[in-house]
């Protein structure tokens, strides 16, 4: 019985990741370059795309990942690799009014305010290590890690609080440097230094990044029986790549479990995605459609 109720929980899980709501989640998981994770409640499994964000949960990605989570307002939030992001919110309808709060507890990432949704009431802070950021619609990328906090403004305004100064800034292509156990300067960002910046929480095609329409999948494996087929299965989530368990038909009678890993928009994109799968797990995946 624990071995079926594994193997449906397995088959549902692409299902339940595009079913409707009775409420709209204060953010969705848009695209993921795994290996990444969602941790919720003292469970971790492994992010996917399509599947919905609420108050409290933590965001983590592995070496070379990278995440486009999406905001019900609107903004998108973008994580390099080795990020931890944790999300808050007291809103009830936060496609209408965001209240609430965004902890990048390492690593770099990009919050970005779509045009068309900048109107929009919210109420909403993001704390950066040990500086926290007043948002009013706006494009920032930021960075925390060992070495101190860094929070670059491309355009709109913030305020900056640290150890109990405040900071504006209105300038576009200033950073805000923080070093850890110093005082914080605003200095000038200059457009080359921004590019290798932005590169580490932008996906590219060519990334090998899964998305909730995309119609090419990694096939991690197969297996004849439910419990090898759940082992795989485990194997792969486990290193941070959202699978699912496909049932087929077997000549001469039952059945095989197929492994897969889907959401990949070009054969291409999934062999990249299998390259990565095979250097986490040692498995030896293909790419089908």
């Amino acid at each position: 019985m624990r071995l079926l109720n594994r193997l449906f929980a397995a088959l549902a899980t692409g299902i339940l990741l595009q079913s409707a709501a009775w409420a709209v989640a204060p953010a969705t998981v848009e695209i993921v370059q795994s290996p990444a994770w969602r941790d919720r409640g003292g469970f971790t499994v492994p992010l996917a795309a399509g599947m919905q964000l609420q108050s409290g949960d933590v965001v983590r990605t592995g070496p070379g990942a990278r995440a486009y989570l999406m905001l019900a307002e609107g903004s998108r939030v973008k994580l390099g690799e080795a990020a931890q992001f944790s999300l808050h919110s007291r809103s009830l309808q936060p496609e209408r009014f965001f209240r609430g709060a965004l902890d990048v507890l390492s690593g770099p990432f990009r919050f970005t305010t779509g045009r068309l949704k900048r109107a929009l009431p919210r109420e909403l802070a993001i704390r950066v290590g040990t500086a926290t950021i007043g948002i009013r619609g706006t494009d920032l990328w930021g960075r925390t890690d060992k070495d101190g906090d860094l929070v670059a403004l491309l355009e709109g305004r913030i305020e900056i609080t640290r150890a109990g100064q405040t900071t504006e800034m209105a300038q576009p292509m200033t950073y805000y440097d923080a070093p850890r156990g110093q005082a914080a300067a605003v200095k000038t960002l200059d457009p080359e230094v921004f590019r290798m910046l932005a590169r580490q929480t932008e996906i590219l095609p060519g990334d090998g990044a899964a998305q909730a329409k995309g119609r090419w999948h990694v096939r991690a494996g197969s297996a004849s029986g439910q419990e090898a087929a759940l082992e795989l299965y485990d194997r792969v989530r486990d290193a941070g790549f959202a699978a699912r368990v496909r049932p087929r038909a077997a000549e001469g009678g039952g059945w095989r479990y197929e492994v897969l890993l889907p959401g990949f928009a070009s054969a291409a994109e999934a062999e990249l995605a299998a390259a990565r799968l095979k250097a986490a797990t040692g498995l030896n995946p293909g790419v089908g459609r």
